[in-house]
This record gives C-alpha cells, sequence and structure tokens, in this order.
C-alpha cells in the first residue's frame, strides 16, 4: 500500500520535517532502505546508518533529527510509530467469508456470517465463532468453545472443550489450548490421573506465539488477561493467572497455579515454579529461575552468563571448593584455627 508522507504523518499523530507529497510504500532497516521506502531510529546503536541511508523518510526521536538527511517523522516513541507505520502499509490480507467445502463443523455450532471457515477445519458441537473470527486450514475447535469477534486462528491451532477466547485474539499455528494439566496422585507406584475439570479463558487483544501451550484448569480456569503477549514454545500450566499487558518471551515454563501480575515482562528461557505470586511490574531477566514470589515491582534475574571454557571450568573448580572453605570459615570463627 502506498501513502504520502503527510497522510501517514497525520494517521500516526507525529511531526512531519519533510515534504508531505513525497510517497512511500515500503519499509526497510536504515542500511538497506532504498527512495520510496520507510525506515527508523529507535536505538542509538543504529545511529552511525542514519547519515548514509537513501530512505525517504525515517521515523526518529528529537535528539536524532539534525543528523537525518531526507524527511523525518519526529515522534518520542519511534518503535511505537513504526508499528503503526508497518500496519497501515503492510494491512493484512482480508479473508473471504464462509466455511470451507472439506470444514467439518457440528450441527449445532454457531458461525457467524462474516466469519471464514478455513479448509480441514472442524468445529464441534455447541462452539461458537463470532464475527469477523478467521481460522486458519486445520484448525480444531472443540466442544463448547468461544471464539470472540475479529480473531484470528493461524493454521492447526487447537482448542480443546470450553476454550473461551476474547475479541481481536491473535494464535500462531501449533498453538494447543486447553490441553489437560500435568496432574496426577501417587497410587504405591504408579501414577493416578486427576480429572482436569476447568477450561482456559483468553482476554481482549492477546497474542499467543507459535506451538504455545496452555492447559485448562484442575478446578479453576487458567487464565490470560487482556493484552497479553506470549511468544513461541512456552508453556503455562493449569491454573496459572498472567496479568493483562504482561509479555512473555519464547520457551518459558511456568508451572501450575503461579499468579503473574500485569506489564510484567519475562525473558526467554525463564523458569517459573508452580503456586508463587509475581507483583505488578516486574521484570525476569532470560534463563532465570524464580523459585520464591517477587512481592515487590523491579528487575530480577538469576542465569549465568557464557564465558570462555577455561574460565567456565576454573569458575566451577573454585565452586567445588565452597564447602571445604566455609567449614574452614566456621572453624576460623570459632577459634579451632
Amino acid at each position: 500500500m502506498a501513502i504520502s508522507l503527510g497522510e501517514l504523518a497525520a494517521r500516526l499523530g507525529v511531526h512531519l520535517n519533510g515534504d508531505p507529497e513525497a510517497v512511500i510504500d515500503g519499509v526497510a532497516p536504515l542500511d538497506r532502505a532504498v527512495p520510496g521506502q520507510l525506515s527508523f531510529l529507535s536505538q542509538a546503536r543504529f545511529r552511525p546508518h542514519l547519515p548514509a541511508t537513501r530512505a525517504t523518510a525515517v521515523i526518529l526521536s528529537p535528539e536524532h533529527l539534525e543528523a537525518c538527511p531526507t524527511a523525518a517523522l519526529v515522534t518520542d516513541n519511534p518503535q511505537l510509530a513504526y508499528a503503526r507505520a508497518c500496519t497501515l502499509l503492510h494491512p493484512q490480507p482480508q479473508a473471504s467469508p464462509g466455511v470451507h467445502p472439506t470444514a467439518v463443523v457440528a450441527d449445532d455450532a454457531v458461525i457467524h456470517e462474516s466469519a471464514s471457515i478455513g479448509p480441514q477445519c472442524v468445529i464441534e458441537h455447541g462452539s461458537t465463532i463470532g464475527a469477523s473470527v478467521v481460522l486458519g486450514p486445520g484448525c480444531m475447535v472443540g466442544p463448547g468453545c468461544e471464539v470472540g469477534p475479529a480473531s484470528r486462528l493461524h493454521a492447526r491451532v487447537t482448542l480443546l472443550h470450553g476454550t473461551r477466547i476474547g475479541k481481536r485474539v491473535v494464535i500462531h499455528s501449533g498453538a494447543v489450548l486447553g490441553s489437560d494439566g500435568f496432574g496426577f496422585a501417587r497410587d504405591g507406584e504408579r501414577w493416578e490421573k486427576i480429572p482436569q475439570l476447568g477450561v482456559v479463558v483468553v482476554g481482549d487483544d492477546v497474542e499467543i506465539g507459535a506451538n504455545t501451550t496452555i492447559d485448562r484448569g484442575a478446578l479453576g480456569d487458567t487464565v490470560i488477561e487482556e493484552g497479553v503477549k506470549l511468544d513461541n514454545l512456552i508453556q503455562v500450566a493449569h491454573n496459572v493467572r498472567i496479568g493483562a499487558h504482561t509479555a512473555v518471551a519464547g520457551c518459558v515454563g511456568i508451572a501450575g497455579s503461579t499468579r503473574i501480575g500485569r506489564r510484567c515482562a519475562i525473558g526467554g528461557g525463564a523458569g517459573i515454579i508452580g503456586h508463587l505470586e509475581i507483583a505488578d511490574g516486574v521484570t525476569i531477566t532470560a534463563m532465570t529461575l524464580v523459585t520464591h514470589s517477587i512481592p515487590e515491582p523491579g528487575v530480577y534475574g538469576s542465569g549465568v552468563p557464557h564465558a570462555p571454557a577455561r574460565e567456565w571450568n576454573r569458575t566451577v573448580a573454585r565452586l567445588r571448593q565452597l564447602d571445604d572453605l566455609a567449614r574452614r570459615v566456621r572453624a576460623l570463627e570459632d577459634g579451632d584455627e
């Protein structure tokens, strides 16, 4: 989609420094952009690319305006303006309403006339598909599910029985919502399954990444509140609650009955054990293992950064000596040496 800089600036609500009649029809990085394309600068480390950029316009903050050789869209939040510009320049293709002939739909399922149901989809009894919903090829919607208006499920998403999805939710391929939580009772040397009786409830404007799994609650529900953003390959166990507008990066594991607050940020590969409470506004850095509740906002981490192999081996050798060192220190404090 092509758009003039004047119209783009007006729709983004930013200041334009340049020709309002110039036309933009795409986006590219500063060092690879060509005339007709839009770029952006949000981090100072990319500023060396700015003076030589060939982009027709650059989205940037006021402190970088003087170094910009071309038109500029000036804002205090270049990344946000860039995201909105991309949405305008590259709108998502509109799916045609209707049910593909290869889809299997239960007689009592309710599908809004504006919804688009793709090839090989299965919609089981008692489910409701809202207005302008798009189900990609091979999606499975189990019994009694609800998919809210303007939500989009990409190919091969699975919603198991009773899952409820809000408005404008995006779920990427391979995600599974409503699978049984990992609940078993010990019976001697064997395990007996504990029925998982809750459901998964997803609020409005949530995005869930590819191959992420969200388990149904054991008794209550697993709840993902509005505006939450989940990356790929995340495991959310039964009865977890994730507060509004929290973002979770890839490969995070969240054990059962943990409650995560609003506006949190959880780095990739972090692990959170069960039955914890994490306050609003907490940031957990990548590869952190969270073993206790976090009652106060702030930045928390426990990952060990990588090091050259020789240095790491020396560190490990010293760690193995800590018990002996602790005993010697205790002995000195007790006056035995």
